[in-house]
């Protein structure tokens, strides 16, 4: 995801593959989609090894997101907030609730197609308020 929660990619992993060892291949993809990129948020989970990994190998600056020590309960992170309030919308669409296909590429697809639909309401919302249409009316519609 984008800092504006937009999907950049999507990736599916057999269950069997580690979130570290997807985490190495999505980075190298990102790398090689989006060159520009020289900052990666992500969990704590993702620190030590794969830090140095990607700042060796791909010449990007991983920077972890971490909970507050003293902090209780909820607690909305920065950044990380993007990304939780983005898969949450993908998973409105009940399609991905459960996910019974036998290859990656049909689970990556209706991922890729609700994310689409996503950045068309974006899209269409920012040219509608453009045109002098009100926030509430907008707000129906989805």
């Amino acid at each position: 995801m984008d800092t504006k929660g937009l999907p950049l990619f999507v990736m599916v992993t057999p269950a069997d593959m580690t979130d570290r060892n997807a985490a190495k291949e999505v980075l190298f993809r990102l790398r090689l989609m989006h060159p520009e990129f020289t900052i990666v948020w992500a969990d704590p989970a993702y620190a030590g090894q794969l830090v140095t990994w990607a700042k060796t190998y791909l010449n990007l600056t991983l920077k972890t997101v971490s909970r507050l020590k003293d902090a209780s309960g909820f607690v909305v992170l920065p950044r990380r907030w993007v990304v939780e309030r983005s898969h949450a919308w993908v998973m409105h669409a009940c399609r991905h609730a459960r996910d019974y296909e036998r290859l990656i590429q049909h689970s990556e697809s209706p991922i890729t197609w609700a994310a689409i639909t996503l950045m068309t309401r974006r899209i269409t919302r920012r040219s509608s308020r453009r045109n002098g249409q009100s926030a509430s009316r907008e707000a129906s519609r989805d």
